[in-house]
């Protein structure tokens, strides 16, 4: 009763702000960076952490064969640092945004310099042959990782007016994040065509998401997006209580979760700092990928990279 009756104090403040008009900001911001990632550029470090099957042989003779435990799993720590840029993959039913990257180094190895991954992506952004993209996505994959989920950094853009459409959103509270206090909205994408897009083993698809955009009080800024992958009958409260391990999932099931992360870059529109991206089976953590990105820099869209330098904006506080 005293839940129930929070709740509904809550609903009944007067203070509590418009949802069409923090859905307007939002789907702002959300065009302002569909513009603009194109023409932007950073540095991308991933730092996968992935149990695998133990690869030791341990030939077991006789009764204790039988009933042997299978050796446990190992750890695998892996650190892919990437040229990373947007471009979009125009023979889809509209032109889509997604995620494009050079690697430059796998576990401290060099893999090219940075100079040629930075002329080889501006290539892929502005060539109008898709193939070009494809290969680029097929080619970060090939690298050793396991998965691997994409255009988790600019989720941002499944918030623009048309994608919307096919959510239901509804304000849900309010928390804070660092000294930033927010307003909380939960959202349900009801198509799988603008989910995120997921490799898993060989095989590459994409899943309709649910979660929660937090939307800074103070100017209605969108500074973080958590999501996850669950079955369609599952509600964003049960969802989010297995998140923070009040609920146990039932068995069978594959989820993702991430929480995004982003900040205003020194060229006036968002931009992701972090990404945390978690693979779970049955309900255990099978692989954990941590993103990071250095502040945007602009390039030109000649194979010559132009930078326009500007200072680093501060992170957001957590």
């Amino acid at each position: 009763m005293l839940l129930l009756a929070a709740f509904l104090s809550f609903l009944q403040d007067p203070a509590l702000p418009s949802l069409p008009n923090l859905l307007d900001r939002i789907a702002e911001e959300a065009e302002i960076l569909q513009q603009n990632a194109p023409k932007s550029l950073t540095q991308e470090t991933l730092e996968q952490r992935a149990l695998m099957p133990s690869t030791r042989f341990r030939p077991r003779i006789g009764r204790t064969a039988v009933n042997a435990p299978p050796p446990p799993p190992r750890l695998v720590i892996r650190q892919i640092v990437s040229e990373y840029s947007v471009g979009a993959l125009k023979d889809t039913a509209e032109p889509t945004l997604t995620e494009l990257r050079q690697v430059v180094s796998v576990d401290g190895r060099k893999i090219q310099s940075p100079e040629r991954a930075r002329h080889t992506l501006s290539l892929g952004v502005t060539s109008p042959d898709d193939r070009v993209r494809k290969r680029m996505l097929e080619d970060f994959a090939r690298h050793g990782l396991v998965d691997i989920a994409t255009d988790y950094g600019i989720i941002l853009l499944a918030f623009g007016k048309r994608g919307m459409e096919n959510m239901h959103i509804t304000l849900a509270g309010e928390e804070q994040i660092g000294a930033d206090a927010v307003w909380v909205l939960a959202f349900d994408q009801t198509s799988s065509a603008a989910g995120m897009l997921q490799f898993v083993g060989n095989q590459a698809s994409r899943r309709a998401l649910q979660g929660r955009i937090s939307v800074r009080k103070s100017d209605s800024l969108p500074i973080r997006v958590q999501v996850v992958t669950k079955p369609p009958d599952e509600s964003v409260n049960e969802m989010f209580n297995k998140m923070s391990g009040h609920a146990s999932p039932p068995a069978g099931v594959t989820r993702d979760e991430a929480t995004i992360d982003y900040v205003r870059s020194a060229h006036g529109y968002l931009t992701p700092i972090s990404v945390i991206h978690r693979h779970l089976v049955d309900g255990k953590l099978i692989t954990e990928n941590l993103y990071s990105y250095e502040p945007f820099k602009r390039f030109g869209a000649d194979a010559e990279i132009k930078f326009t330098e500007l200072p680093s904006p501060d992170p957001i506080k957590k």
